[in-house]
């Protein structure tokens, strides 16, 4: 999957829209999840969802900040 922009609501800013990058689809034992994506916003990366109803993202940088090992 190639890196690209998108608007998303930002979880921090009480849902305001902001630019995010998303990095790749999220997977668990091999397997892609549907509508779930990591993102990079501000030098974070984080857990995003793709809502399918309203066609928008929604970055979680509160709860769902991923730490590099």
């Amino acid at each position: 999957m190639k890196e690209y922009k998108v608007m998303a609501h930002i979880h921090s800013l009480d849902g305001e829209m902001r630019e995010v990058t998303i990095l790749k689809q999220e997977d668990m034992f091999g397997h892609k999840i549907p509508n779930a994506y990591i993102v990079d916003y501000g030098g974070v990366k984080c857990t995003a969802i793709f809502n399918t109803y309203n066609g928008q993202y929604y970055a979680d940088d509160k709860y769902g900040i991923i730490k590099e090992n």
